[in-house]
């Protein structure tokens, strides 16, 4: 297993819509192993194949919710049901986000307060789990790089700014750029 470079927010395989997988092979198979050790070694509670550079419609995730139950798994070519948005600002102690691909930051995002996971597991078997709170952001986090959507995309306009300047600031504009988790000190 490796871990894998992570792309910083101006590489355009972050801004692309992800392809489906078509056969669940080797090498498919060793993407998630690399997606695993990645996501544990940043550390991260999600990973999409495109913020290492593949762009394939799979992401791992891993969760501890507040019952200690453990979630854990990969979602391949998966579809993400949600339920609508409350109205409203996000609160910036209990909505707010990061992302592997803009390390160091973290911004108040809205997100619905419940999705249903369809996807396929490693053995090509289909699988749904019902989520909601953290669980449900990450889903909803996750799929979004697939489609090739940043959280900072869906920031307020004051909050995009403040994301662009950082960007600036610290050279992540350029395509290409990436961090390498347990080795690079990363922190905004």
């Amino acid at each position: 297993m490796a871990v894998l470079p992570i792309r910083i927010t101006g590489d355009p395989v972050l801004h692309s819509p992800a392809l489906p997988v078509e056969t669940i092979d080797d090498d498919i198979r060793q993407l998630v192993r690399d997606l695993y050790e990645t996501m544990d070694a940043a550390p991260g509670v999600g990973l999409a194949a495109p913020q290492v550079g593949v762009p394939l419609r799979i992401f791992t995730f891993t969760w501890t919710d507040e019952s200690e139950q453990s979630w854990r798994g990969v979602a391949i070519n998966p579809e993400l049901l949600i339920t609508p948005l409350t109205p409203g600002h996000p609160d910036p102690d209990d909505e707010s986000e990061g992302c592997l691909s803009f390390p160091g930051e973290r911004f108040p995002l809205r997100r619905a307060d419940r999705a249903v996971l369809r996807a396929t597991d490693l053995d090509g078997e289909p699988f749904e789990i019902e989520a909601e709170g953290w669980l449900a952001r990450i889903f909803q986090h996750e799929f979004d790089h697939l489609e090739g959507t940043l959280y900072t995309d869906r920031l307020t306009d004051k909050e995009q700014r403040i994301v662009a300047k950082i960007c600036r600031k610290v050279g992540w504009g350029e395509p290409g750029v990436s961090w390498m988790p347990g080795v690079d000190d990363l922190e905004g």
